[in-house]
């Protein structure tokens, strides 16, 4: 009989890989050839503008939450005279590519950098003449870019920032600028990157000179844009590579509002005036490459495999000393919580509504800031990794705890009882009769809870540390391709397996050394 249920488990696995391989064919087929526009500009009543929402001046939400920013009063102003609706998009920048690709925007509107991109996307005529610069610490000792060397220097992922130190146009001074530095961060959005600025988990912030201009002004006199530049770049409005048409009827509204002088006031009413250039000479170069090729750096299923196997070291490292430390303490909790001293029993209550009724993003962010803003302390990036941990221990151990209480209280009283009548000290009663039997009852949620924490890996980007889904996504966004991110959930789906298989076995030698 175990054989064949293993043989038959066996099975069902060839099965779920050929059939996310061919979904996986099938999607790549799909996605790469498949030129037909699915709306035409000429029956449009909506515009779709994808952007960072966390990207002021250009796309962000005010104190009144509502989307607001320049390029979004450009695309309204263009929306209206065109008689369409304008749809604001908060998209992940991460998956903006795949966002236009598939329709469900229309552009991507949102200081987004023409350089190095001229032949991935059709473009309007550039706009917004931008720069790279390094904010830091207005009391850092940092001056110019050589101080830079031995620091932790934080960028956006899929950032002109980060295309100027690692990308294949990057020019020689700044690529060995970069390995001079201790470690180059990447971070998912500059409230984020401020936050490991002002703790001092990292050094510098390199990022738009328009973003950085906004951001040091709102933040006080703490900040400073060092004089020196990383690199010069051109704004533009990407649409899906061929959709000239829409482009088409963007750029000549966005022409007619430069000549009637709208642009202008939208630019001051922003203070972006020194930055924008529509209009000014060789500006339109992207603007006049209407191909139908696509450059980009797309690697076989073997190279993406391969790339994303880094990452899941890292998330095996989360997943095991999570297992390690969040089960022994979920122990202590559950014991605390049966306890009949009242306040013990009290704050293990209220550790366990805290935990489990906050996201572990928010949580994991409290343990990694909360050193800086409640005592005052420097956070150093090598606590990046620790703050993981602690956080994701923290927040599984009132879970175990929970359903540990509910594996011993579904146990009968009468056994405790049985047991001392018999002799048995309290401990003896607790691991040679109690512990047993809860351990064989709580298999099955116990086993939920490690599939989730499987999938809850990714979660760590939200202190910047790269394990494998934020590893794909990056990926995913250098190549304009989904495939690494069916690879990731390729990879998730196996490690959940194994670990369902393992339990299942588990479960199944319990039950038979119980019995």
């Amino acid at each position: 009989m175990k054989n064949n249920d293993l043989t038959s488990k066996t099975f069902r696995f060839v099965i779920a890989i050929v059939f996310l391989v061919a979904i996986l064919v099938v999607i790549q087929i799909n996605y790469f050839h498949s030129d037909k526009d699915k709306k035409q500009a000429s029956k449009r009543t909506t515009f779709t503008v994808g952007f960072d929402a966390a990207f002021p001046p250009y796309g962000y939400k005010d104190e009144s939450g509502e989307y607001v920013g320049f390029d979004l009063d450009l695309a309204q102003e263009v929306a209206d005279r065109n008689g369409w609706k304008l749809v604001k998009q908060p998209i992940d920048w991460d998956s903006k590519d795949m966002e236009l690709k598939t329709g469900s925007i229309d552009c991507i509107w949102n200081g987004f950098t023409i350089n190095g991109r001229e032949n991935n996307y059709t473009w309007s005529k550039a706009y917004v003449d931008n720069s790279q610069v390094i904010v830091v610490k207005s009391d850092s000792g940092i001056e110019k870019k050589a101080d830079l060397k031995g620091k932790n220097v934080m960028v956006q992922t899929d950032s002109s920032a980060l295309e100027a130190f690692t990308g294949e146009d990057a020019d020689e001074e700044n690529k060995a600028l970069c390995k001079t530095f201790a470690e180059l961060q990447q971070v998912s959005d500059y409230n984020n990157a401020f936050l490991n600025l002002e703790s001092g988990s990292a050094d510098a912030l390199c990022m738009d000179i328009g973003v950085a201009s906004y951001e040091v002004e709102h933040r006080g006199d703490d900040y400073k844009i060092l004089d020196e530049r990383i690199s010069s770049e051109l704004y533009g409005i990407g649409f899906k590579l061929g959709n000239t048409g829409l482009r088409d009827e963007v750029q000549e509204t966005l022409d007619k509002m430069k000549n009637d002088g709208t642009f202008e006031k939208i630019a001051e009413k922003w203070e972006l005036s020194d930055f924008v250039c529509l209009g000014k000479p060789g500006t339109d170069e992207a603007y006049k490459k209407d191909k139908d090729e696509k450059k980009t750096s797309e690697s076989g299923m073997f190279d993406t495999v391969k790339e994303l196997a880094k990452g899941m070291l890292s998330s095996l490292l989360i997943f095991v000393f999570t297992l390690i430390f969040s089960m022994p303490l979920g122990l202590l909790v559950m014991a605390a919580r049966r306890s009949k001293f009242i306040i013990l029993s009290t704050i293990a209550k209220v550790y366990i509504s805290i935990l489990r009724g906050t996201p572990l993003m928010l949580q994991l962010l409290v343990v990694f800031f909360g050193p800086y803003y409640i005592f005052g302390m420097s956070v150093s990036s090598s606590y990046r990794f620790y703050a993981v941990i602690i956080g994701f221990s923290l927040n599984y151990a009132a879970y175990f705890a929970e359903i540990f209480r509910a594996g011993f209280d579904s146990i009968p009283a009468g056994q405790t009882e049985a047991a001392f009548i018999l002799g048995y000290t309290k401990t003896q009663t607790f691991w040679k009769i109690l512990f047993p039997q809860m351990v064989k009852r709580v298999i099955p949620p116990v086993t939920n809870e490690i599939i989730t924490l499987v999938k809850d890996t990714s979660l760590a980007f939200a202190l910047a540390y790269t394990e494998m889904f934020t590893l794909a996504k990056q990926i995913a966004a250098a190549q304009a391709s989904i495939l690494p991110l069916f690879a990731a959930g390729l990879f998730y789906y196996i490690f959940n397996f194994i670990v369902a298989f393992v339990m299942s076995r588990v479960e199944k030698s319990i039950k038979y050394n119980i019995m």
